[in-house]
């Protein structure tokens, strides 16, 4: 019988160090961790996220080598990297003699087939195991909402917060109340000055200079002598501290609010150190539980509960919803839509203040908020009829913390309603109305938010009756959306005409709004 000889693979999001494949030392047990070309050109990345995986696995490996792990770390230019994950899976095994070959469950669909399909050609024995991150199992939410027709996401959180004790007062949620989202949507005040957030001054020059050697296709910029996420565990733990401390205070206050040039507000940020598993979610919301039991004189419960959803609700929710849902979920387009995105998506270029801050600073710091990416670029795609392709190759391009499971969700479900309903009850739209009560772009907007038709009226006000009109068929029967109908049918014929008209033109000048 040969010597067990182990090759483990680790993902770009599977940099877990409490992971227990390194519990011990194991002589017999190599890691490979490798920058392949499949996985740099699944999407067209923002430059900040290809550097910021490789910088954080990069770390990852080196860190394994220290405490006396044997690791295997393949360079995107090395030259003998065959650029996809059997290829050099295949050289190593053949080289090194290894009997055994392992990995963690993926939470990409398409990585999780590639895995399966390479195991059962293997001719070495193979296995499994989970990536010991998440709350959930892949099929808790499928099995949780087995014969219901509504998936509701509040549903789902509370049985999570109730299992795992988050939150909780025997089978009742502390304070009595589960959810606290009404609590959660002020407008920045005029003259306040947030936090300014913590960022980090890492050196990625290295990497950048390897990217600029090859034809990877990238978007967005990047200071590469002062990037600013992090990527080790200790400059994640360093940011969750940042955020309880600073932060949370008015986390849950201002989570919706947007106003120009300030990029991060009182958001956490956290999503690509979790994302890529420097940080679990249970870690996450156990500090952030503790700094409230310590400051509750500062400290309100609506901040806390509101962060703590976003992790154990959202998160995990929209994971259930990936695996309960794909392949199918990814060719979903309840309103066939077809157009493209404008050009300015990509450069920031638009007269429209809540779009050109939105956009440029997602250029600038691979990043945005929850509502600047749903009410503000997804709002914009949708009232526009962009191709939900078009909008999902956009979204899990530009942002840091996009990998598919979560983008997928919150974009062609929460945000383009192409799944018609399964996540959302009803389209996330709006008018200049919404924009201008949470944020404070209007004002010196080129556009005017009050007008819906003529010389400057905001596009978003005509485009919002275009979309009801356009989309009657399916919607109308919508409880939620109701009310809208009732005051389109009551509107006089004249106004109707002229609405979309502006539409219709702003459509067909999308290029140079």
């Amino acid at each position: 019988m040969k010597n067990k000889k182990t090759l483990r693979l680790i993902l770009g999001d599977q940099l877990n160090s409490n992971h227990s494949w390194f519990k011990s030392i194991d002589d017999s047990v190599t890691y490979v961790l490798m920058e392949v070309r499949t996985e740099t050109d699944y999407a067209q990345h923002h430059i900040q996220k290809v550097v910021g995986f490789f910088s954080a696995m990069r770390t990852f490996a080196v860190d394994l080598q220290s405490e006396k792990h044997k690791v295997i770390y393949i360079h995107l230019n090395d030259s003998a990297n065959l650029q996809s994950f059997e290829m050099n899976l295949n050289t190593l095994i053949n080289q090194n003699n290894f009997t055994h070959f392992e990995y963690q469950l993926p939470d990409e669909y398409r990585l999780d087939v590639l895995l399966k399909n390479y195991c059962n050609q293997l001719s070495i024995e193979h296995s499994v195991v989970d990536t010991e991150h998440f709350f959930s199992t892949r099929e808790e939410l499928s099995t949780f909402f087995e014969g219901k027709k509504m998936l509701l996401m509040e549903s789902f959180y509370r049985a999570m917060r109730k299992k795992h004790n988050v939150l909780m007062d025997g089978d009742n949620p502390k304070t009595g109340q589960w959810n606290y989202d009404s609590d959660n949507r002020k407008k920045l005040p005029k003259e306040h000055k947030p936090t300014p957030p913590l960022v980090f001054d890492n050196d990625v020059s290295q990497i950048v200079s390897e990217l600029k050697v090859t034809d990877v296709s990238t978007i967005g910029s990047i200071e590469e002598k002062h990037f600013v996420w992090p990527i080790n565990r200790t400059q994640s733990l360093a940011l969750l501290d940042f955020f309880v401390v600073e932060c949370l205070p008015l986390f849950g206050s201002y989570q919706d609010a947007m106003t120009p040039n300030e990029w991060s507000l009182y958001h956490s940020r956290l999503s690509f150190s979790m994302n890529l598993k420097m940080i679990s979610p249970k870690e996450v919301i156990d500090r952030a539980i503790q700094e409230w039991e310590d400051r509750q004189q500062e400290i309100e419960y609506n901040q806390l509960e509101g962060f703590v959803r976003q992790i154990i609700g959202w998160r995990e929710y929209m994971r259930g919803i990936y695996w309960m849902k794909m392949p199918d979920y990814a060719s979903l387009n309840f309103f066939e839509n077809t157009e493209k995105l404008p050009d300015w998506f990509w450069t920031g270029n638009t007269k429209m203040n809540c779009l050109k801050d939105a956009i440029s600073q997602s250029l600038k710091y691979a990043y945005a908020h929850h509502i600047q990416r749903l009410m503000i670029t997804g709002n914009f795609a949708l009232l526009a009829g962009v191709h939900p392709d078009e909008v999902d190759a956009w979204y899990l391009g530009i942002y840091i913390d996009a990998i598919e499971w979560v983008e997928i969700t919150n974009t062609r479900g929460m945000s383009q309603f192409a799944d018609g309903g399964i996540v959302g009850t009803k389209p996330y739209v709006s008018s200049a109305t919404y924009i201008d009560k949470m944020s404070h772009y209007c004002g010196s907007c080129y556009y005017d938010k009050k007008k819906k038709t003529g010389e400057r009226a905001c596009p978003f006000n005509s485009l919002y009756w275009n979309f009801y009109d356009k989309n009657e068929a399916k919607l109308a029967k919508n409880p939620r959306i109701g009310m809208m109908y009732n005051v389109w049918r009551k509107m006089n014929s004249e106004d109707k005409i002229s609405l979309l008209e502006q539409a219709d033109y702003y459509l067909k000048n999308i290029n140079n709004l």
